[in-house]
């Protein structure tokens, strides 16, 4: 994560001197990312939506999306396998903008689940209950319509006369009738708060006394004097002036679980004081659930958890996971992983991807290959004016042989550095020579092994074989 300031001078009035004020916004590796970049028959565009290239990865992502999006997959899991830099991640971002924020898309690292604070079933049972949203449908009573008039009888001053509490009266209309409420002092407190007067279209919920204010009724908008270029104008409501309104409320299944098993109720969703949760008080709100279900008054949102680094989960957590994906209560599990055959962490056994054989048979498996040099240079461009850097096309072509050489990773990272490096020489614009100035100052992978090869005596605890080998998980072999 990076930052990027740009510097907006404020000139004060008097004698006040001048002050930058700076203005910062973070840039992700992915904040690019809009979607995947399908069309409406799922076709995946060169270029779109901030994606480029993976052409047939991202039509079988766009593919899960559409069945999650009309609920006719659940409990199933996917997994994203690919080497490092190949944009698995990215297409798992695009899925969640494409899915939209109705749906909870839940991201965690197969790492984070490793926590003293609680077990590790419990910490993925969290994430999947994170993943699950229940959208609660209730029905209120509410008064809608315009405001013809609010009187406020102020309080006597006299001595020996009643001192109490302001009261008032409001008149509000529709297009087919006109009604008179009283007031007391709270709902002329709620008014004053919103600053209701003559002419506003405004909402009273009956249940709580919430007054909203819609905006200003079109009756009233040749009055200039009154009114802002930011007033918004709607039409005086027709029919009843008490109507009854269907109220929807997506909640996930891990909000109802903390909001019930602690004694601060909702507040613990802030505090961070969660902890584990005890399997009771979830099989009694999935009872309930499922008697709102019945009843009509909620809906089950199936949403999709996200585990990147998936090999990093033991034998423990794969066996939970493939009990749990059988749940009816499941939502869609997308795994990454950039392992070939590897140990199983905590076994002795190799398996594909570091994942169980019976967990393996349960996939869906979206293969992601390496990019091509015309979409690495496209991809180096958006990300230039994601970070606002301006670079000529012969800084641009030498960045993307050097991530051909290299990796894409390494060569976004010199983005920004070269800007930097631009600037101190005082150019709007990053040239070759400030790539090659940034590509002496960072080295990249091949050339840091290469050197911890040459100077292997010079460093404590090498281990290097003699000839430089590796074993069979990939990894340097060791003694």
């Amino acid at each position: 994560m990076q930052f990027v300031a740009r510097m907006a001078e404020v000139k004060l009035s008097g004698d006040a001197d001048v002050k930058d004020v700076t203005r910062l916004e973070r840039i992700g590796a992915h904040s690019h990312i809009r979607g995947l970049g399908l069309d409406d028959a799922l076709e995946a565009r060169l270029q779109s939506q901030g994606m480029v290239g993976q052409l047939s990865a991202r039509k079988a992502a766009g593919i899960v999306v559409q069945m999650i999006k009309e609920g006719k997959i659940a409990g199933r899991a996917v997994l994203l396998a690919g080497a490092p830099g190949t944009g698995k991640t990215a297409i798992a971002m695009g899925m969640a903008q494409a899915l939209g924020e109705d749906v909870p898309f839940t991201m965690i690292a197969g790492s984070e689940i490793f926590s003293l604070e609680m077990s590790r079933t419990e910490a993925l049972t969290q994430a999947f209950r994170r993943s699950i949203g229940v959208r609660i449908k209730e029905e209120t009573e509410i008064i809608e319509g315009e405001v013809v008039e609010v009187v406020i009888d102020r309080p006597s001053t006299e001595p020996g006369r009643d001192q109490g509490g302001r009261t008032g009266r409001l008149t509000i209309k529709t297009t087919d009738m006109e009604t008179e409420f009283d007031l007391g002092q709270k709902m002329i407190e709620a008014l004053q708060k919103e600053k209701i007067t003559a002419g506003d279209v405004i909402t009273i919920d009956k249940a709580n006394g919430k007054i909203s204010k819609l905006g200003r009724s079109f009756s009233k908008s040749k009055d200039f004097d009154a009114t802002s270029q930011a007033t918004r104008f709607v039409q005086t409501p027709d029919g009843e002036l008490q109507k009854r309104k269907e109220v929807v409320h997506t909640v996930s299944l891990h909000e109802i679980d903390v909001i019930n098993s602690r004694q601060q109720g909702f507040l613990a969703l802030f505090s961070g004081d969660v902890g584990e949760i005890k399997p009771e008080v979830r099989e009694q709100i999935d009872s309930k659930v499922a008697e709102w279900r019945e009843e009509g008054k909620a809906e089950i949102v199936p949403g999709v958890l996200f585990v990147d680094e998936v090999h990093m989960l033991d034998i423990e957590c794969f066996s939970w996971l493939n009990r749990a994906l059988e749940s009816s209560l499941a939502p869609v599990v997308v795994m990454a992983s950039n392992r070939g055959i590897s140990k199983i962490r905590g076994t002795d056994y190799r398996s594909p991807h570091g994942i169980p054989i019976d967990l393996l048979d349960r996939l869906i498996i979206i293969a992601t290959g390496a990019y091509e040099k015309k979409e690495l240079q496209r991809i180096i461009q958006i990300r230039c004016e994601e970070e606002d850097v301006e670079m000529d096309d012969d800084a641009i072509g030498g960045l993307t042989a050097l991530g051909m050489k290299t990796s894409l990773r390494y060569v976004l990272q010199l983005i920004t550095t070269s800007a930097l490096v631009a600037q101190k020489r005082k150019s709007p614009l990053v040239q070759v020579q400030d790539i090659k100035r940034v590509y002496q100052l960072f080295a990249d992978l091949q050339r840091s092994t290469e050197f911890l090869k040459s100077h292997e005596k010079d460093f404590m605890f090498s281990e290097v074989t003699p000839g430089g080998g590796q074993d069979r998980d990939g990894d340097v072999a060791m003694d």
